[in-house]
């Protein structure tokens, strides 16, 4: 788990309020459904904790947000794109 890995997980479990050790979390696993089992209520305030914290904007019922939370590191990777966006 690389460093954005490890402050998202960390921001999720305690964001959410999740019983998960953050180290444990796969990187590779899905965030939602048989992955953390997150619901669309735990997306709801996920979107609110990643705006809050990464200003990004995520917009409910884009098809794009299936790619972006298909895991912690798609997730990652979607942080660092909007990190490096913004510095330009």
């Amino acid at each position: 788990m690389d460093e954005i890995e490890r402050e998202l997980a960390k921001l999720i479990t305690e964001g959410l309020d999740l019983d998960i050790d953050p180290q444990s979390i796969d990187p590779e696993a899905p965030i939602f459904g048989e992955g953390l089992g997150l619901d669309s209520i735990d997306a709801l305030e996920l979107g609110l904790l990643l705006s809050s914290t990464y200003q990004i904007t995520i917009t409910p019922g884009d098809q794009k947000n299936h790619e972006i939370f298909r895991s912690l590191r798609a997730l990652g990777h979607h942080v660092e794109q909007h990190r490096a966006a913004q510095t330009h």
